[in-house]
């Protein structure tokens, strides 16, 4: 194999494509002949993976990806492959050029979009439709809870903000299902989620907000160890407490007792009730 089909090959986790070699000159007589001397393995139509390891997700999604030439990751696998939302159902999803509905194929289902171009990039190498349209994608899919998750995960990990779903969402007014996705882009467009450190956190800043109550800084050093949600003027610290807290209680406490040496009052919840109980929440935060 020449350099520069070798070199492609290691960009995309070891996943060539028939249409790629072809563009390198390959006749098929030589693809053929290297597919049965090197036990290529056929993933979808076409495409091919090199090496015969168990395939990785990321292996699944370049070759979903590169089934032709215009096609881009979407929908449920592109919200796993930016990490924001599980998608595990045995196939992949990508969006094509055009008009029609959904398609399975073997391993691979297919949607088509005649607004495509605006909404595409590419992550980890994978061409993919951007994280706002993702979450355009999957709102017919998703209830409130659902939705608010994703949407805040997908800001949190840095994938977007609100003002670029705002602007998505502006390019698709017909989508349907995006009622929710537009009331959560416009009614928490300045809640700071990039800040976050964890989906309770995210949510516990909308609770707040929703009540009218004071924006904390959040995750920021007090006396060199960083709080979760801090509120100035009060003096207040507020510890959104996660499964961990039980493993580490003895350095948590270490903590707790810097942050009342330099003034402030703290307590704690733990994250089960910022989903179950909000009014907890407002129970300990400053009004």
């Amino acid at each position: 194999m020449d350099a520069r089909v070798r070199s492609r090959a290691g960009r995309q986790a070891d996943v060539l494509a028939r249409w790629q070699l072809e563009d390198e000159g390959w006749t098929a007589g030589k693809i053929d002949h290297h597919v049965r001397r090197h036990e290529w393995r056929l993933i979808h139509p076409g495409v091919y993976l090199l090496n015969h390891a168990p395939p990785s997700r990321r292996q699944l999604w370049f070759a979903a990806a590169l089934t032709t030439r215009d096609s881009v990751l979407s929908h449920g696998s592109a919200g796993a492959c930016y990490g924001f939302y599980r998608f595990d159902r045995g196939y992949e999803v990508v969006t094509r050029p055009g008009t029609g509905g959904r398609r399975r194929h073997g391993l691979l289902v297919v949607c088509r979009s005649r607004m495509l171009q605006p909404d595409l990039t590419r992550h980890g190498g994978i061409p993919i439709t951007t994280a706002a349209r993702v979450l355009v994608d999957l709102a017919r899919g998703l209830d409130r809870k659902r939705m608010g998750r994703v949407f805040r995960e997908s800001i949190r990990l840095g994938h977007t903000s609100a003002r670029q779903v705002r602007r998505t969402l502006e390019r698709h007014p017909a989508h349907r299902g995006t009622r929710v996705l537009r009331m959560l882009a416009t009614r928490y467009a300045t809640i700071p989620y990039r800040r976050t450190r964890s989906d309770a956190e995210g949510l516990a800043l909308e609770i707040l907000h929703d009540a009218g109550r004071p924006t904390p800084l959040v995750n920021v050093s007090i006396g060199d160890e960083e709080a979760d949600l801090v509120f100035m003027d009060a003096r207040a610290i507020v510890e959104i407490d996660g499964p961990q807290f039980h493993r580490f209680r003895e350095e948590d406490l270490r903590k707790e007792a810097v942050w009342r040496k330099a003034g402030f009052v703290v307590r704690r919840i733990p994250s089960d009730a910022v989903y179950d109980a909000p009014e907890a929440l407002l129970d300990i935060c400053p009004e």
